[in-house]
């Protein structure tokens, strides 16, 4: 199987790293050409120049940024690759552009998973992330050997779009566990509660989770090395307001965060980790 690989930032390099260790990775792209010379020097495999260098590839994945960055290189992709080949889409967007993107692919007999992913860039780089895919199990199939080498667990949630929605789904909780955990230690610090002991303690209890854990040592410490920035987080949150305003479903978690957020960016903190929320915290 050779495997291409599109978008190499936080979540697409460490990804292609983890397919190349298994001899599956045999071309990556990047926008900025300069950084997939760099990896593909490196990793002893080929820099793609334009989307027609992928030719080859049976399965391609794509971690880019935006909704129209996925659609432009379904479109390039669409028409050099073989008939039978699968994309992948790891990136974060709505779920109209992954219907649109997968009856664009489907027209040239290509197969198109959306397959968001949870886990941050530690669990990229660990080959820990949660892969939440839509489409057709004939099409997991195929990209499955790829998807193991840096995912603990995939899930076909549906058909096309289903991946997406999920991730939605999966950006409120996060959204609202930051929001809940940062006021949280906002307001330990000023009891002057020992991070030392409070950290544990919660860590140990019903208010235990992956944020806490990941990034509560390290807000404290005024520490926001981006594992997931602010302004992506921001990105995903607009994309999910509007499905939740479509579907007639609450937002007040979301529109909290929305502004947090909002201002965060504002502020100049849009490439800090999401954990830079603390800072809004700590004042009324």
């Amino acid at each position: 199987m050779n495997v291409g690989v599109i978008g190499l930032g936080a979540m697409g390099e460490p990804i292609a790293r983890h397919l190349h260790q298994r001899g599956l990775l045999a071309m990556v792209g990047n926008r900025t050409q300069a950084k997939a010379d760099h990896l593909a020097a490196e990793l002893g495999v080929l820099a793609a120049h334009a989307a027609s260098d992928f030719t080859e590839c049976g399965i391609v994945v794509l971690c880019v940024s935006m909704d129209s960055d996925v659609l432009e290189n379904v479109a390039a992709l669409a028409t050099v690759l073989r008939e039978g080949a699968v994309v992948v889409d790891h990136s974060t967007v709505s779920v109209d552009t992954a219907c649109k993107a997968a009856a664009q692919l489907a027209a040239y007999g290509i197969g198109c998973l959306d397959a968001p992913v949870s886990g941050g860039v530690e669990g990229a780089r660990n080959g820990k992330l949660s892969v939440m895919v839509g489409g057709t199990q004939a099409d997991l199939d195929k990209a499955m050997v790829a998807l193991q080498c840096y995912a603990a667990k995939i899930t076909l949630m549906g058909d096309s779009g289903a991946g997406q929605a999920t991730k939605a789904v999966n950006q409120i909780l996060v959204a609202g566990i930051n929001e809940a955990v940062c006021e949280g230690l906002a307001l330990g610090e000023r009891l002057g509660l020992d991070p030392a002991r409070l950290l544990p303690t919660l860590a140990a209890g019903a208010a235990g989770n992956w944020f806490l854990d990941k990034r509560g040592a390290t807000m404290l410490r005024n520490e926001f090395v981006p594992g997931f920035k602010c302004a992506h987080l921001l990105k995903d949150l607009r994309i999910v307001h509007g499905m939740a305003h479509a579907a007639g479903t609450s937002t007040a978690v979301i529109d909290q965060a929305l502004a947090d957020y909002a201002a965060l960016v504002d502020a100049g903190h849009g490439d800090a980790d999401t954990s830079a929320l603390i800072v809004r915290k700590r004042v009324r």
